[in-house]
């Protein structure tokens, strides 16, 4: 088994589905690197949501001028897990943020623990996760085939700024993490 805690990142219906303004294109490929995931972590998994704040405040107001769609709250369609992770989810966290490493999240890992990212969006929430981790001095794994950009340059320079970070931050495959 392997060790530490897999934080699963926003495999959310408004990430999947293709009519979505914020689609991932790979979005299935990630899913299935996810799927190989997830038995090796067993229990020690969390999924993440993205989800609108009631009352936007700061910048995040400008942010949902742009993206008026998404003001909807927690329990709409567009925030759920897709159909494939619903029932495979042991711990579901919420944020109004990017960035997932929230105290919750840092409980769940330990101060000492590992961190294991996969999800959407590699260039957004993932990496501000990450980057935020190996700040609070976590070793912070991403994998790279378990991920999914914006668009694919844009999930390869994430992925390229997070191996700037080494040896906080290291860049993975899931046959390197788990094996075959």
């Amino acid at each position: 088994m392997t060790t530490g805690w897999l934080a699963v990142i926003d495999m959310q219906r408004v990430f999947a589905e293709p009519d979505s303004p914020w689609a991932a294109p790979r979005y299935a490929e990630a899913a299935a690197g996810v799927r190989r995931l997830l038995p090796a972590f067993a229990e020690r998994v969390t999924f993440t949501r993205f989800v609108a704040p009631d009352k936007p405040v700061g910048a995040w107001q400008a942010y949902y001028a742009q993206w008026p769609f998404a003001l909807q709250p927690p329990d709409a369609p567009l925030w759920r897990l897709t159909d494939e992770f619903a029932d495979r989810a042991p711990h579901i966290m919420d944020a109004t943020t990017f960035g997932k490493w929230t105290p919750e999240l840092a409980h769940r890992t330990g101060p000492e623990g590992r961190l294991v990212l996969a999800g959407v969006s590699t260039d957004c929430c993932v990496l501000s996760t990450a980057l935020a981790a190996a700040d609070a001095g976590v070793e912070t794994v991403v994998v790279a085939d378990a991920c999914a950009g914006a668009d694919d340059d844009s999930h390869a320079k994430a992925l390229d700024v997070m191996r700037l970070y080494g040896p906080l931050i290291r860049v993975v495959t899931a046959d390197q993490l788990i094996g075959t």
